[in-house]
Order: C-alpha cells, then sequence, then structure tokens
C-alpha cells in the first residue's frame, strides 16, 4: 500500500508484483488524505500522472518502467484533445520507446472523476 499516494476506494492494492512485471489497479486524480477531485480534465490527467509516479516510486520502479497504459476517460468527444498532449508531456525525452497505449471512453468511473489510469511496469531491480 502506498503511503504517498491516494487512498484506493475498494478493497484493493494500488500494485501487484508477479515476477519482475508490477501491475497497477486504476489510478485516479485524487490527493491522499481527501476526498477533492482537480477542476478540469487536464489538471486531472497531471494528479493521476502524478499518483502513477508515487506509487511506482513506492514499489522500486521507475517512470521508464512503463510499458502499457490503459486510460479511462467519461468523455473522449470532449476531452480527448486536451488529455492526449498531457499524456505526451509525460512520455516526452525519456529516451525510452513510450508505452503501448489504450484509451477508451467508459459511461462512468467508481467516483466523480473523468479520467483513471491502469497502468504495467517492468523492472527486474524493483524492491521485491
Amino acid at each position: 500500500m502506498s503511503s504517498r499516494a491516494p487512498e484506493p476506494v475498494g478493497a484493493y492494492p494500488y500494485t501487484k508484483r508477479v515476477g519482475d512485471l508490477l501491475f497497477l489497479s486504476g489510478v485516479g486524480p485524487r490527493t491522499r488524505g481527501s476526498a477533492d477531485i482537480p477542476d478540469g480534465i487536464e489538471a486531472q490527467c497531471r494528479a493521476c500522472f502524478e499518483n502513477v509516479r508515487v506509487i511506482l516510486e513506492e514499489a522500486g520502479a521507475k517512470w521508464a518502467d512503463i510499458i502499457d497504459v490503459t486510460v479511462f476517460l467519461t468523455n473522449m468527444k470532449r476531452d480527448f484533445d486536451t488529455y492526449n498532449p498531457v499524456y505526451a508531456e509525460y512520455f516526452a525525452g525519456d529516451g525510452m520507446p513510450n508505452p503501448t497505449r489504450t484509451t477508451v471512453e467508459v459511461g462512468a468511473l467508481p467516483t466523480a472523476i473523468d479520467v483513471e489510469l491502469k497502468v504495467i511496469a517492468h523492472c527486474a531491480t524493483m524492491k521485491k
């Protein structure tokens, strides 16, 4: 369990390690100790990415270890054009190939958020 990421909204851990793979549960844009949700899709995207970074670091992985991202948007038509450049910003310039990515629209997420990320990372040197 992360000590810096927001608390999960259900009975699940944020991470599950299987061999050299690290699977992250859906990560939303809330902050630890608060139910507040950032205003607007750009702020929510940035909060999601920072929460993923914290969870990876606490598991002994790093941003460059991400190999696959599934993004859930509640309104593709409204939010994709804002989300996509923010996503590109977070994955630019690290010298590594970008992870694979799937972006899907969903009717709703468990709380009143507009975006959630599901991430898989690979790192042979992660904490066990």
